[in-house]
């Protein structure tokens, strides 16, 4: 898994094709790309193999689901080095949905989606504040999400 590996031009318009529709089946990659189905699948294990793709998702809208607010957490640690010990407990928090380790201000900084903002306080006061090795939080609650794209490959 440690090998470099360079992406061909083949290997980069399978990948665009792929993060504009994670679900387009390689047959029709391949005819678009002039390849065959097998070439495809071959150079996608490969890329999964090397740890390049790492598996697909889906978008969600949150909102339609009830989960309307979306916020940003950013943690003073005590020490950096309760990194790990404060990651490990975050994540069994459903509610964060992507976190970071961070340089500057914040040792990390977190995105939550709750259902309105007393279940964001709840989170907050009865979850993430309680764990050992925060110092403090400092919450940002986005009003709009106006850009959510991956890396254009092409």
């Amino acid at each position: 898994m440690a090998r470099n590996y360079e992406l061909d031009d083949t290997d980069r318009k399978i990948l665009a094709l792929l993060i504009a529709d994670a679900k387009m089946p390689y047959t029709e990659i391949a005819r678009k790309v002039h390849v065959s189905g097998g070439t495809v699948h071959v150079r996608m294990a490969r890329l999964e193999e090397l740890g390049i793709v790492q598996g697909a998702t889906l978008r969600i809208d949150y909102e339609k689901l009830g989960y309307g607010v979306t916020a940003f957490i950013g943690i003073y640690l005590l020490k950096s080095s309760m990194y790990n010990g404060v990651a490990e407990e975050m994540k069994k928090i459903p509610e964060i949905v992507s976190m970071n380790y961070t340089t500057g201000n914040y040792g990390i900084f977190a995105r939550l989606v709750c259902r309105d903002t007393q279940h964001l306080r709840e989170v907050l006061h009865d979850q993430i504040q309680l764990i050992e090795g925060i110092e403090r939080t400092e919450t940002l609650i986005s009003l709009e999400e106006s850009l959510n794209r991956p890396i254009q490959l092409l």
